[in-house]
């Protein structure tokens, strides 16, 4: 089994909100979360449709791996930087507040496919 992976790195979610999506798709097949993931209507969805495509497209091209073989081997979604902000409050003074990023890594893996690269 070879494994092969996709980054979005510095992404303007909250973490929180990506990983409830993420959870929801950890455990099923690679077509089911796709499908899953393209009719859901949250950003985080959004997000993770894309970086899977981008890992699936990885492995095809890349490291030559057969579509029909691939499983996700992991999903994880960190904390990317956050940019410091105010938010004006009474009395003159200010609140700081912080506007979260995300990182988000998937590994898939799979077999190889047979003959050669055309």
């Amino acid at each position: 089994m070879e494994q092969v992976q996709a980054l979005a790195n510095s992404i303007r979610i909250s973490p929180r909100k990506v990983r409830i999506v993420a959870d929801m798709i950890r455990k099923m097949s690679l077509t089911d979360a796709l499908d899953s993931l393209t009719v859901l209507r949250k950003r985080g969805g959004y997000e993770l449709e894309k970086t899977l495509k981008s890992a699936i497209s990885n492995a095809k091209n890349n490291s030559n791996l057969s579509e029909e073989s691939l499983k996700i081997k992991s999903i994880t979604v960190t904390d990317g930087p956050f940019l410091k902000r105010f938010r004006p409050s009474t009395r003159g003074r200010v609140h700081p507040y912080k506007r979260r990023s995300t990182n988000i890594r998937i590994v898939l893996e799979g077999e190889k496919k047979n003959g050669t690269k055309s």
